[in-house]
């Protein structure tokens, strides 16, 4: 058992130069107590009463000039050794637990990490509190196996890992190949296949580890079925159409994989489709009335049927992430404030529709699909996201995660089911 202490040097300089000063003053004024003590006897009480109340005027005036004192407090916390787990982690629940405090994270640097887009790079943006880095996902009866790349990489040898969906997915892309490149010599020997720059415009990024023959590749499809121009006679409003029944047209590429890594529901918004002008189709049969949820469940029924049908499963790995929790506020949520620390409650972010329905679909299925169920530990993580540290400092974010910070743990989780022997 290890004890993790989240305070810095800067922390401790200031405590020690207040605890002198404090016992300074201190000591000065028991001394005049003291001696008024010994010549007014009667006054005893009076006497202790303001010294009492000067110790309480300090404590005070310590919390008003530090108010971090709490997380200081919350910060001594107990971290588990694996070997001591009660359970071994492929039995175990990794979605139920708590964020601690773990001040060997993070796993990497974005500023030394090429496919780190900028946009999610928090601390080169900005950002001058790290503290968002330094947590650690620990499950309520086992421990994720901390990351070993040079060991991940030897057992992904000759691997293709694909990982679909939008932006979010490409969030997880990005960190799975800098967490990676921590275990690689020869920097230059990681590269994208076709040149490109990351950027959230492009629908296929491939990343080749060369040295170990490794390819880890993002498709951008953010509703995982097919896109679609206007059928004839449609209404004026309808610009395109969301083919329900039918898989986005690049899936055929996904096919040839060891691992698939799927995610979608953050463009599944009123503001994403009908305020767009999209709307959704089966078959021949535009369907204008059709509510979002019912479409999204249409949608994934799509999508487990190709699986079923399509995906060679004793060869390749399918996961499927489930929405990620938001943290926007306001009565129209449209307000963002990053918070210094995790939230120590869920405060009901732990609630999704879109991954009730990804659930529910996922258990109907004739095949295996783990399930990366990451909604609750989002939940607590109002510290982690982009906020004004991204492209647009004006454009708050609080949909997206700063890089290094929680993709790092759904990466760490992702490959503890894939490699549980690492």
């Amino acid at each position: 058992m290890e004890i993790v202490r989240n305070f810095n040097h800067d922390s401790f300089g200031k405590l020690r130069i207040f605890y002198t000063r404090v016992l300074s003053l201190g000591n000065g004024i028991f001394k005049r107590h003291c001696n008024f003590l010994a010549s007014h006897s009667l006054n005893v009480v009076v006497g202790i009463g303001s010294l009492l109340s000067f110790v309480f005027a300090v404590v005070v005036v310590y919390l008003c000039l530090f108010p971090g004192v709490d997380p200081v407090f919350q910060s001594y916390q107990i971290v588990s050794d694996p070997k001591n787990s009660s359970i071994p982690i492929e039995k175990c629940n990794v979605f139920e637990g708590k964020w601690v405090p773990d001040v060997t994270y993070p796993l990497y640097s974005a500023s030394q990490c090429p496919f780190a887009e900028r946009g999610f790079s928090c601390l080169a943006n900005g950002r001058r509190d790290g503290g968002y880095t330094k947590w650690r996902w620990k499950p309520n009866n086992c421990d994720v196996p901390r990351l070993n790349a040079r060991k991940v990489l030897e057992k992904l040898y000759g691997k293709r890992v694909v990982f679909v969906g939008d932006s979010l997915s490409r969030t997880q892309w990005e960190s799975l190949i800098c967490m990676l490149m921590s275990g690689v010599d020869d920097k230059r020997s990681v590269y994208e296949v076709n040149g490109n720059k990351i950027t959230k415009q492009i629908r296929f990024l491939g990343v080749r580890f060369s040295t170990y023959n490794l390819r880890i590749d993002f498709y951008r499809s953010v509703f995982l079925v097919r896109p679609s121009s206007v059928p004839k006679r449609a209404p004026k409003r309808v610009k395109s159409t969301l083919r329900l029944d039918l898989m986005d047209d690049i899936s055929k590429e996904w096919i040839d994989s060891d691992v698939l890594v799927f995610n979608s529901g953050h463009w599944w918004t009123p503001t994403k489709l009908f305020e767009m002008g999209s709307y959704f189709q089966v078959g021949k049969s535009l369907k204008l009335g059709m509510p979002i949820n019912t479409a999204f469940r249409k949608a994934l029924g799509t999508w487990a049927s190709w699986v079923e049908t399509t995906v060679n499963t004793n060869r390749t790995s399918v996961f499927f992430r489930t929405f990620e929790s938001s943290h926007w506020g306001g009565k129209k949520r449209n307000t963002c404030k990053v918070t210094r620390h995790p939230w120590s409650k869920t405060n009901g972010r732990e609630k999704s529709s879109i991954s009730d329905n990804i659930v529910k679909v996922i258990k109907q299925m004739k095949v295996s699909v783990d399930l990366l169920h990451v909604t609750r530990m989002g939940a607590f993580r109002s510290d982690g996201h982009v906020g004004t540290w991204g492209d647009n400092p004006s454009v708050p974010d609080c949909s997206h995660w700063c890089l290094p910070g929680v993709p790092d743990m759904w990466n760490e989780i992702l490959l503890s089911r894939l490699l549980p022997t690492v």
